[in-house]
């Protein structure tokens, strides 16, 4: 057990009491030890007394405006009401607020599409989630937020296009993994000024290791952290904190202002290779839930999700499926809540019969059965997979045997049979996955047998490096000739920070990788550093 977990686990373990294996059993005695609201204010009644946005003597909309998962008609638009983000509560009562919102076709807001008001409930720190319907398909909007004599930053977002629609292109970005201690999120600043139409984070939007005073890598000079955030992230106060820190970044704030976001979580929104139930450390699983209750809270709260992802207790419904007209279906994976626990002590290890049972899996069985029923039904051209962590094969050493990573895809190999499998049944022939967690930027073609480079490809899988972990990185990592060699199927590997975008087209499909130079000191030029093609129906890449 670490000195986190000893230091955390009695105040967790008082209210795993009060926990079952799976769900809450007395609300109140979660709530005691947690300061945990599990339920939503009853729409209509007062939960707590209402605060005149009026009497906000400071700006409150210090961490921006956010939109995400767009429809052909609805989209959704967030904010958090935080005067003073680095404090618990965000420098507010716990009162209500009423907060009006506009969408509109311009700018400068004169020809307003919809408006309204909203409240920011204390229950879910005055965290706001406004489902826009009734809007054009396929086109562009500007929104803000008000309260009192404040007015939010202007955000940019879209509606897909109409079902059925048959649009000519989509550009979407892929990013993940922005450990704030390891550096500046300068590849946001790029990725806000570049033109794509909506972004994917495949998870890793914060860590839940403590960051001290002078922000770890970023060696502040002109601010000192609260003391507060040099722990490790537990309770749900904790999670809330550390959103804050994270949303204070300028550069985070102006991304999610210019395109809507399509949000999944890996591991460390909650805590570092957890699988199901099970953490890192061997605590009891029900004390595990509690800490996973107040992560997945804190989630849903900060990030631009709707209703059906709210959690219930440690549950929450995160994978779901998105269209855009009849060129690209997005069905968004979740393999951390479902999974079998790592193969092997989660060490780097050949396939066995423990890796290999067929029992196991990464997704679950239900999400597993969702995701296949999905593709039979689809009618896009491109049917892209966003997820969390590598799914092809990836040999760490050029012996016989060579070592697999027992926390990715190789870790749960029947999974993956059975989802190719699946993609095969349904005739899907231009299969792309997009993914995160490992810091740098893989290009892959998906073999029908990984050992043998002859075999058919099946898809191609697309993996952005980070935002920020893992500090600057290099060009060629140390292990760039070994992985290379060991995977025929590897056509592009480079270990610095920045983004991947990705243009569908009716003919082909194109991935740029974008890196920039160094995370450790601010503003460094962003370049592309390759790009490879795909072509629609003759899967398999090559350089542009």
């Amino acid at each position: 057990m670490t000195p986190a977990a000893q230091q955390h686990s009695p105040e967790l373990r008082a209210a795993a009491r009060h926990l079952g294996r799976r769900r809450f059993l007395t609300v109140t005695g979660a709530a005691a030890a947690l300061a945990f609201a599990t339920d939503l204010p009853t729409e209509g009644v007062a939960a707590a007394a209402e605060l005149d946005g009026r009497r906000i003597k400071d700006d409150p909309f210090t961490l921006g405006v956010a939109s995400g998962d767009p429809l052909p008609s609805s989209v959704l638009l967030w904010t958090r009401l935080a005067p003073a983000p680095y404090q618990p509560g965000g420098g507010l009562p716990k009162e209500r607020v009423t907060v009006r919102w506009e969408l509109a076709h311009d700018a400068r807001f004169r020809r307003i599409a919809r408006r309204g008001t909203v409240t920011a409930h204390p229950e879910f720190n005055h965290t706001l989630h406004v489902e826009v319907d009734h809007l054009e398909s396929g086109r562009g909007y500007y929104f803000r937020f008000k309260t009192g004599r404040w007015v939010s930053a202007t955000g940019r977002t879209r509606t897909a296009p109409a079902p059925g629609s048959r649009p000519g292109s989509l550009t979407l970005a892929a990013v993940s993994c922005q450990a704030y201690h390891d550096g500046y999120f300068t590849a946001y600043k790029h990725l806000a000024q570049d033109d794509v139409d909506v972004v994917f984070h495949l998870g890793d939007y914060l860590y839940e290791y403590a960051v001290n005073a002078t922000g770890g890598a970023r060696m502040y000079t002109d601010r000192t952290l609260p003391a507060h955030f040099n722990k490790e992230t537990v309770t749900l106060e904790d999670y809330r904190l550390r959103y804050a820190l994270y949303k204070s970044d300028p550069d985070l704030r102006a991304a999610h202002a210019a395109h809507p976001f399509v949000v999944t979580w890996d591991d460390h929104e909650t805590e570092n290779n957890y699988a199901d139930d099970i953490d890192e450390n061997g605590n009891p699983p029900a004390e595990f839930l509690l800490r996973r209750a107040a992560a997945y809270r804190a989630y849903w709260e900060n990030l631009p999700l709707r209703r059906p992802q709210l959690p219930k207790g440690p549950d929450a419904q995160l994978y779901r499926r998105l269209v855009w007209g009849r060129l690209a279906q997005f069905d968004i994976l979740d393999t951390r809540q479902y999974r079998s626990d790592q193969a092997y002590g989660d060490k780097a290890h050949a396939p066995g019969p423990e890796s290999d049972d067929p029992r196991r899996t990464i997704t679950g069985a239900t999400q597993e059965r969702w995701l296949i029923d999905g593709w039979r039904r689809s009618r896009a051209l491109w049917n892209v997979v966003p997820q969390q962590v590598t799914f092809s094969q990836r040999k760490l050493d050029l012996t016989a045997r060579a070592k697999l990573s027992m926390d990715a895809w190789d870790g749960y190999r029947a999974s993956r049979t059975r989802v190719l499998a699946g993609a095969k049944a349904a005739g899907l022939e231009n299969l792309m996955v997009l993914t995160g967690d490992v810091h740098v930027g893989y290009a892959f073609d998906i073999k029908a047998d990984f050992d043998d480079p002859a075999s058919k490809t099946l898809g191609t899988e697309i993996v952005a490096t980070s935002i920020a972990s893992g500090k600057d990185g290099a060009d060629k990592p140390a292990n760039w000739e070994t992985y290379t060699k060991a995977n025929p199927h590897l056509k592009f590997y480079n270990g610095r920070r920045g983004y991947v975008t990705v243009g569908l087209g009716r003919g082909s499909a194109r991935a740029d990788f974008k890196t920039v130079s160094s995370v450790t000191t601010p503003g460094a030029p962003i370049r592309t550093a390759a790009s490879f093609v795909t072509e629609a129906g003759a899967p398999g890449l090559r350089p542009a």
